[in-house]
């Protein structure tokens, strides 16, 4: 069964993950999933990642941050972006978001993936992918 949505599934899986208290959730890798970890990682949302060798696309293991009380880091998430209704961002948007916002959006934009202040600063637009808080 093809799936029609798998970035929503990957955060679907940290957000659950995050709220049962456990230490890495599994994802299918891809090159897109794997730029969403990398971001997440660099943001301090996850403490690491491991790709790990299957017979066929890969897995990614995502690795939960969680506070000293236990408290997961990631707050929230939520896809923006959908197959059905794709959502894109110019550069008035993000001026906008810059200030009013709580947590990061990352964007896919033509330079790569990246949070919403960095493509500000690089003065490009793209399609938002999640908000995360």
């Amino acid at each position: 069964m093809s799936m029609t949505d798998p970035i929503a599934d990957m955060l679907t899986r940290i957000r659950n993950g995050a709220k049962a208290k456990r230490k890495a959730v599994d994802v299918p890798a891809s090159n897109v999933k794997r730029e969403i970890a990398r971001v997440l990682i660099q943001e301090r949302f996850l403490k690491d990642m491991v790709e790990l060798p299957d017979n066929r696309q890969g897995i990614l293991r995502l690795y939960l941050k969680y506070s000293r009380e236990d408290m997961p880091i990631i707050k929230g998430l939520q896809r923006i972006s959908r197959p059905g209704l794709r959502k894109f961002y110019g550069l008035d948007e993000l001026k906008k978001m810059g200030t009013r916002q709580v947590g990061i959006s990352i964007l896919s934009t033509s330079q790569g993936v990246m949070t919403n202040v960095e493509a500000f600063k690089k003065g490009l637009g793209g399609e938002a992918i999640c908000n995360i808080w």
